[in-house]
């Protein structure tokens, strides 16, 4: 060996070192885990008061929270009971928020976080109660610079969630909407939550699912928060409500403050009906509308509504009673291309329709809250007018046309139509009338103070009642014509009654005669008869 060599000695190996170094480190990884927990459970009490201060913060409210708990085996776990939150602005209204249990996850790095981030958030058991209009006029205004938000939460999952309307009236229930499911994300920031939900509409009872942004909430003034989004109202039984059947459905878009939200939509009720007829149509509306979501109340501006082959129009509101349950409609509703049959179809018994013809309408629309039908509640007051109208009961439209024959002085063709055995087979060659006149509806009981109508030579002016189920008119008024009463009469009947045409000769015109049409429509009675 030489003298610069240096011989190093082998290392030994250990065995036993990996071991004690994977022992060290599953004590350092239970110690951590140990350490966590303990420090969560000591900082339980920090947790609970940044959850406090967040929302007393938001919704600048007292709050209080009953159960709190965290854990932190896989992230942050929070559960929580009991939680409550009333106005600072007025103590002695009652919370306007609570919530029976809540939980959220989030990871453990975004405790550091600045905002604290929260994932998502599950919520049980919510209520929501907004104050009456009253009430928050007579709030104080909140002092601002309450300090920033110390949490922001991604996603708020809520089931079986109630929002309520409170009223200022003590004899007014508040409205209830229980929404089955509501996802709120981007919470907690100043901005928008984007929210979708279902809920069941109380009145018609339906399913409305709707997806849209609301907020940022304002506490002071909640009905000053914006909301906008896209709905759809589907399976709603319109026979909740007395008197009316069918099964609507909607879809449209809304936008605006929540005590001013426009709405455009259309709806479509392919089995509409009302009880007084009994006859199902298929209804179809546009509207655009402003709803005041803190009371209900709604204002339509305007409704365009189809069915059959009849067009109407109508503008008004919608408000909730005062001293029942339910709204009160007020509307003022135009018809410039209507039909008669179509409106009488809706609105009577009778099959087919007593007469036909095109229609114009204006009427005040009122149908008033409380439990009886609609068609025993409805009032409508108004005037019309209808061209080219015909009778489909062959035995009015027969003395009709007969009418008119004599009094533009066709005697022979009045004689051989009176004398022609009418059939639906072999129909009469109809002589169209035009009607206008006033009328009013209440009781299921029609009342025209003013019919006119005409007919070529003839103009009859009647008043009278017509029943909604067809059963019974009474109407009592004069028929004046244009010929005299001899000329209507013809040959040598009339010649004889020459003499007394002056006797008839009224108010301008050649002939006036009483005439009074009753019964019923299978079944009517015109006392005004002329044969030879």
């Amino acid at each position: 060996m030489k003298e610069d060599q240096i011989v190093f000695p082998a290392k030994k190996h250990n065995p036993h070192r990996w071991k004690i170094v994977l022992a060290l480190l599953t004590c350092i990884a239970i110690a951590v885990v140990v350490a966590t927990e303990y420090a969560i459970r000591h900082v339980e009490p920090i947790l609970r008061a940044r959850v406090v201060q967040t929302l007393a913060t938001r919704f600048n409210s007292q709050v209080k929270l009953g159960e709190f708990h965290a854990s932190v085996y896989r992230g942050l776990d929070v559960a929580g009971k009991d939680l409550s939150l009333r106005s600072n602005l007025d103590p002695s209204l009652p919370p306007q928020i609570s919530v029976a249990s809540f939980s959220f996850h989030t990871e453990l790095v975004d405790l550091f976080r600045s905002p604290m981030h929260v994932g998502s958030v599950e919520v049980h058991g919510l209520v929501v109660k907004v104050p009456s209009k009253s009430e928050r006029a007579a709030m104080p205004k909140s002092k601002k610079g309450h300090g920033k938000l110390k949490i922001v939460i991604d996603r708020i999952f809520c089931d079986d969630a109630l929002l309520v309307l409170l009223t200022d009236d003590p004899k007014k229930l508040p409205m209830h909407f229980l929404i089955h499911a509501l996802t709120l994300k981007r919470v907690g920031s100043d901005q928008p939550m984007h929210f979708t939900a279902s809920l069941v509409n109380p009145r018609p009872v339906g399913n409305i699912a709707a997806v849209g942004n609301f907020g940022p909430w304002h506490t002071e003034q909640p009905g000053n928060t914006p909301v906008d989004g896209n709905y759809s109202f589907t399976n709603a039984d319109l026979s909740t409500t007395k008197g009316i059947a069918g099964t609507l459905s909607s879809q449209g878009k809304f936008y605006g403050k929540l005590d001013t939200i426009a709405v455009d939509g259309a709806t479509d009720t392919p089995n509409f009906s009302i009880d007084a007829s009994g006859h199902k149509v298929d209804l179809r509306t546009q509207f655009h509308a402003i709803v005041n979501g803190t009371n209900g109340n709604t204002y339509l501006q305007p409704v365009h509504a189809h069915f059959l082959h009849t067009d109407l129009t109508a503008t008004g509101y919608v408000e909730r009673a005062q001293t029942q349950k339910g709204h009160n409609i007020h509307l003022n509703v135009a018809i410039d291309r209507g039909r008669v049959e179509d409106l009488l179809l809706m609105g009577v018994k009778t099959t087919p329709p007593v007469m036909s013809g095109a229609v114009q309408l204006q009427t005040r629309f009122d149908l008033p809250a409380g439990k009886e039908s609609v068609s025993r509640k409805l009032r409508l007051t108004g005037t019309y007018t209808a061209h080219d109208v015909s009778f489909t009961n062959l035995h009015i439209q027969k003395r009709v046309d007969e009418l008119s024959l004599r009094s533009q002085g066709r005697v022979e063709e009045a004689r051989r139509l009176s004398l022609e055995e009418v059939s639906q087979q072999d129909p009469l060659p109809k002589i169209p009338a035009s009607i206008h006149g006033k009328f009013s509806l209440a009781d299921r009981k029609l009342t025209l103070p003013q019919l006119v109508c005409n007919v070529p030579g003839t103009e009859i002016d009647l008043a009278g009642t017509y029943t909604l189920d067809g059963r019974q008119f009474d109407f009592a008024g004069n028929a004046r014509m244009d010929a005299s009463v001899s000329s209507m009469v013809g040959g040598w009947k009339g010649a004889l009654l020459r003499p007394v045409d002056p006797l008839f000769a009224r108010h301008g015109v050649s002939t006036e005669i009483p005439i009074r049409i009753t019964g019923t429509e299978s079944k009517p009675h015109i006392e005004l008869k002329f044969r030879n």
